[in-house]
């Protein structure tokens, strides 16, 4: 019970987020900001990104952005902790796009969020379930509706003990 408790927590406190604008990728598969009236799933905007990540969980990625700073992501998959059958995590994203100067073929913003993670793990094991402050920096191509991502991040486990750790991972996202 309550690991229902504790994953539906993490979900609301992430989806929760609402945005006065959105954010989307235009044809160049550059990041623009819609008008807030505008439907973030409007014919054209390309604001959900699906892909891969490799590392700690090493999966499938998700990243939606709500506008032209803020986004939701996540990520699920197997996990090399011990004895972890399945790991997940999911976090809002605060960016930057000034810190890092930006390429000539795209962007690089930085970023810095806050979110929870899971892990479920085989049944002689208790299931951990934790808070996470992820760091990153994600290379946006103008010319292509994809974007790179490299992320570390600490974490503090609350079940079945408190304690801390660090998962790092890097992936890539196609945006539709």
């Amino acid at each position: 019970m309550n690991k229902i408790i504790l994953t539906t927590a993490v979900s609301l406190l992430t989806l929760s987020v609402r945005a006065d604008d959105s954010a989307s990728m235009d044809n160049a598969g550059k990041l623009t900001l819609n008008p807030p009236n505008q439907a973030q799933n409007a014919p054209g905007t390309k604001n959900f990104g699906l892909g891969l990540v490799v590392g700690e969980p090493t999966g499938g990625a998700f990243k939606f952005w709500l506008n032209s700073s803020l986004a939701v992501d996540g990520a699920v998959g197997w996990s090399f902790y011990d004895h972890t059958d399945l790991a997940l995590h999911s976090d809002v994203l605060w960016h930057w796009f000034d810190l890092l100067p930006n390429p000539s073929n795209g962007q690089l913003p930085v970023y810095l969020g806050l979110g929870g993670e899971a892990r479920l793990r085989d049944s002689h094991y208790d299931d951990e379930f934790g808070l996470r402050i992820p760091v990153g920096v994600d290379y946006i191509l103008d010319n292509a509706p994809v974007d790179f991502f490299l992320e570390v991040a600490p974490v503090v486990e609350l079940t079945p003990v408190i304690r801390g750790g660090i998962t790092a991972d890097i992936g890539i996202r196609y945006w539709f």
